[in-house]
């Protein structure tokens, strides 16, 4: 039976719930080798890389208008699509030249996102004795083809579909609780982001990080580590599952 008591809420944990991009999976390459895909396909001359940064850094203005209430809750996979007409054009190509299915289709690269090299061993060891699945932004179908893709071995996902909240919001951490017949205090969060357990520390659940220093790319600055005294601290999914 699992017995570690997150020190911040002294709870026994019974369910371990994990951020996605970037903490289980590699956003990045996953991303940057779609477009320089895509860009091969069309004849196109863009820094993939680059591409997928711009891409991604319209992710959380785009929740942060739904978080707001400026438009009603759309789904993950939307306010991606939305952002790739933004960054095409930003990136001087017309979303236009292109047939829709086609941008469509890079667009559902977020659903075939590499995992990190100790995602699936160290998720498959924590599952041994505690309910594990996503706690992320993406939708249930997102989510659902990445566990397929990855062969990550989720008890259950619950998209932001679900709780039609998304993160940093209190209630996108606390609601999966009741789905899971647990008290939030009894959930830990797994992130890469101090922000993301920030959130989910002031919204009463146990925290993990687990660092991911190549996230943004090899060698790139502002890795600053773990940035508080977080219920568990560790280099890796298969480090924490041995500190649970």
């Amino acid at each position: 039976m699992p017995g570690f008591v997150a020190p911040s809420t002294g709870r026994v944990v019974r369910a371990v719930l994990f951020d996605t991009f970037g903490t289980v999976v590699d956003w990045r390459t996953g991303i940057a080798a779609a477009v320089s895909e895509f860009a091969a396909a069309h004849g196109l001359r863009l820094d993939a890389e680059a591409f997928a940064d711009a891409w991604r850094a319209r992710y959380q203005p785009a929740m942060a208008r739904v978080r707001s209430g400026q438009r009603p809750y759309v789904a993950l996979d939307v306010l991606h699509r939305e952002n790739l007409d933004d960054v095409l054009s930003a990136a001087g190509f017309g979303p236009g030249a292109f047939a829709a299915g086609e941008l469509d289709a890079l667009s559902r690269a977020w659903h075939f996102l590499p995992p990190w090299p100790d995602s699936v061993a160290g998720i498959a060891r924590i599952k041994r004795d505690y309910i594990v699945g996503p706690l992320s932004n993406g939708n249930t179908a997102l989510l659902l083809d990445m566990a397929k893709a990855a062969g990550l071995p989720w008890d259950l996902i619950l998209g932001s579909d679900v709780t039609r909240r998304y993160k940093p919001d209190p209630e996108a951490y606390q609601e999966p609780a009741g789905f899971l017949g647990v008290h939030p205090a009894e959930i830990m969060l797994v992130a890469a982001h101090n922000g993301d357990l920030a959130a989910a520390r002031a919204a009463g659940l146990a925290t993990g990080y687990v660092a991911r220093p190549d996230e943004n790319g090899p060698g790139q600055p502002g890795h600053r580590g773990a940035t508080s005294d977080w219920d568990i601290v560790a280099a890796s999914i298969t480090e924490l599952a041995g500190k649970l």
